[in-house]
């Protein structure tokens, strides 16, 4: 039978439900049928039977047929389906809803004349698209949720009416006692496929085997599947419950699906997104992956957003599913997969898939559930996969420029007073945050505005904005809270200057890019770029602790010897996950051991060499686009490449102390309230070491000291000093100790 064929079926399966049919009616008509099979059984005649269980019926139901609207509705109005259709069958079970079944069975019917087979005509089929249904009349379930079902799942007039006959066995008490009398069997007081066989119109074999649609969408259960025409057919509970006009999320998916909401809006760009998503699911649609989007960068509840607001365009709700909760097991990952296609087209809805970093079981698993989606799937990843396989239409999660971003911290803030927009702009130019981060940040402005004493509210809002933005840091790199001032510092004056100058130009980026326009005339290497090059000790990670202080910037360090891979890739996506987590908060990052990773290597001389320079490139690059402060530091900067080094803004030498520099270190180094005697600087300062050494040294007496409840003495800065240098593999020389021991 061709499409004409099929649609011509449709039509008149359609107009034999009849317009504002209920759903009680329906099934009064299925168990007329019974009773006219049980009347021939009985070797009544079908219509003496039929008028005496007619009679039976209108009796009992004499009071509820008058407010039920059993009949056909006056208005005969129409009403969407809302749900939506299997797009395709995956098992090649859609060939038996053609002319000819494969086999030579499947697509034919039982009928009445054992003699005579035809092909069944079905009510709807997978290919026909959305239908329309009767609206239900006032009173009593309507028959719309059922029209739906037999459209979505392409059911013929005989499927249909055992659905319904598997129905009445829940909602009709005299079902049991009818079904025994058709039977001819008084234990038999329950559906099945051969009662269903014999009584119903249109019979065919065709609708028994697992492939069918009723028992491979698990419309239909067999309580005992050896037994396959005289075992108990029930009707699924969420099929019942669906037919009642009860939707909900099958039980059995409960833990792994979780309802994905609507945003209330979306901004520009990111609503821009979403109408990508929903045409992928249309427009972009190929043979091979119809239904198929691929959703990738930003945050995972960005995606999410932005999936939900293409759902509601497309008419569905949304359900979000972690890669990991796919079952690995080929048999049970089929059985989720099918109940999960078929709540999509009951409720209907479009799945969100999760996809992180799963192991190679996993991700196969991942794979075959998605080859065989026949529903809409979004999914949803930080990067593109990496599969052979369609992916379908990939949309990008656009950044939010500056003035999305403005229009973003208006509204969140709105209602916060005293926020002028200048503040606001410093925010924007320090905070890349999405939408729902933000409108976070203003909660907790809100709640804790009323009852701060010290911080106003452009404070309060930067302070949530830093919280925010290190979600997600603290397990990339070691986070400082920066404590130390300028005073800290003893640097030369030169030095000092620089590091003031790096933070004027991370201080006022938004002024000189944005309202002096800089950023459209330069474009490209706008980030703020720093190398510090010194021994170990000489005050590197210090000045970064005063700059990130005088900034308000948290200080994350990064210790490139632990980012780099011998794996070809690995290192380029060790420092995207850095950067990207960065951006959020424009960080001041800290590279700790450049040297691990830059060298004089622009000298191509084998494999390792060319892929060593595209590490170092990717950094670069990144560091250059970075909107916070990124620093490097290195402990032989003559072996970095002049060639790295023209792409860094600033160098900062950071030499040896000399002794009246080192005098003053062990001045600032001693608190004021530490009991000390007879401690002189300048003595100290005879020992050459560098800034940390010292510290080190003299945070080693103090503890001597304590221990012995004796002030701190210049014998227990020996004592410190002997082990300092015992780890720096030195001896102290009479030069160092010269008027002090």
């Amino acid at each position: 039978m061709g499409p004409h064929g099929t649609a011509a079926a449709g039509a008149t399966a359609a107009a034999a439900l009849g317009t504002g049919t209920t759903l009680t009616a329906e099934i009064r008509r299925v168990l007329a049928r019974v009773d006219a099979h049980a009347g021939r059984v009985a070797g009544e005649e079908p219509g003496a039977t039929a008028s005496r269980q007619a009679g039976a019926t209108a009796s009992r139901h004499a009071a509820q047929d008058s407010g039920t609207g059993a009949g056909r509705a006056a208005d005969g109005s129409p009403g969407g389906t809302g749900t939506q259709r299997v797009s395709r069958d995956r098992d090649g079970s859609a060939a038996r809803r053609g002319s000819q079944d494969p086999d030579g069975a499947a697509g034919q019917r039982v009928s009445q004349d054992p003699d005579r087979t035809v092909a069944p005509d079905r009510v709807g089929t997978p290919s026909e698209g959305r239908g329309t249904v009767p609206g239900a009349a006032a009173d009593g379930p309507g028959a719309a949720p059922l029209d739906a079902l037999v459209t979505c799942f392409g059911l013929t007039v005989f499927e249909r009416d055992l659905v319904l006959l598997a129905a009445a066995q829940e909602l009709e008490p005299t079902t049991g006692a009818r079904c025994a009398a058709a039977s001819g069997d008084p234990e038999r007081t329950y559906p099945t496929f051969s009662l269903a066989l014999a009584a119903l119109d249109e019979p065919h074999w065709s609708a028994l085997p697992p492939v069918s649609p009723l028992r491979r969408w698990r419309i239909v259960e067999l309580d005992d599947a050896s037994r396959l025409t005289t075992s108990r057919l029930r009707l699924d509970e969420r099929i019942l419950h669906f037919l009642l006009g009860s939707p909900y999320l099958d039980a059995r998916l409960h833990g792994q699906l979780r309802r994905t909401p609507v945003p209330d809006r979306l901004p520009p760009s990111y609503d821009l997104a979403a109408s990508g998503v929903a045409a992928g699911w249309t427009d972009g649609a190929r043979p091979d992956a119809p239904l198929l989007v691929e959703l990738v960068g930003g945050d995972l509840r960005s995606r999410a957003d932005i999936a939900a607001a293409a759902a509601a365009r497309a008419g569905l709700g949304l359900y979000a599913l972690s890669a990991e909760d796919i079952p690995v097991d080929p048999a049970e990952r089929d059985r989720f997969a099918r109940l999960w296609q078929r709540e999509a087209i009951l409720l209907p809805a479009a799945l969100l898939l999760e996809f992180g970093e799963p192991d190679r079981d996993q991700q196969a698993a991942t794979e075959a559930f998605l080859a065989g989606a026949a529903v809409p799937v979004v999914v949803s990843s930080a990067d593109p996969r990496r599969t052979d396989r369609p992916h379908g239409t990939r949309v990008s999660v656009p950044s939010l420029d500056d003035e999305e971003q403005l229009a973003l911290w208006t509204d969140a803030f709105h209602d916060v007073a005293d926020l002028e927009q200048t503040e606001l702009r410093s925010l924007i130019a320090q905070f890349q945050l999405p939408p729902h981060v933000v409108r976070s940040a203003a909660a907790t402005v809100r709640r804790e505005l009323p009852y701060e004493d010290e911080l106003d509210a452009a404070g309060l809002a930067w302070r949530a904005g830093m919280d925010e933005a290190r979600v997600g840091m603290d397990e990339l790199g070691r986070r400082i809270e920066p404590q130390a001032g300028w005073n800290d510092l003893v640097l030369h004056e030169r030095q000092t200057g620089v590091l003031r100058e790096i933070v004027a130009h991370v201080r006022q980026r938004a002024m000189v890019h944005q309202e002096w326009g800089f950023a459209a005339t330069l474009r490209r290497g706008l980030g703020v770029t720093a190398l510090f090059a010194g021994g170990s000790g000489t005050g590197k990670t210090l000045a970064a602790e005063v700059m990130a202080k005088e900034l308000g910037l948290d200080l994350f360090v990064i210790d490139l010897s632990q980012v780099v891979s011998k794996y070809i890739g690995e290192t380029e996506k060790n420092l995207r996950r850095v950067f990207d987590a960065a951006e959020r908060g424009g960080a001041l990052l800290l590279f700790d051991e450049a040297d691990a990773l830059f060298g004089k290597r622009s000298e191509v001389k084998d494999s390792h060499d060319r892929y060593a320079n595209l590490e170092v490139s990717y950094l670069l690059m990144r560091m250059e686009a970075y909107r916070g402060l990124a620093i490097l530091t290195t402990n032989m900067k003559k072996a970095l490449d002049n060639a790295f080094l023209r792409r860094i803004r600033f160098v900062v030498d950071f030499p040896f102390p000399a002794e009246h520099e080192r005098a003053e270190i062990w001045r600032r180094v001693l608190p004021p309230q530490a009991p000390v005697k007879d401690i002189d600087p300048r003595l100290l300062a005879q020992l050459t070491v560098a800034g940390g050494s010292i510290r080190n040294i003299a945070l080693s007496g103090a503890f001597l000291a304590a221990e012995e409840g004796e002030p701190l003495q210049m014998r227990h800065m020996l004592a410190g000093a002997r082990t300092e240098y015992l780890k720096l593999e030195r001896s102290l020389t009479p030069t160092e100790v010269r008027g002090w021991v």
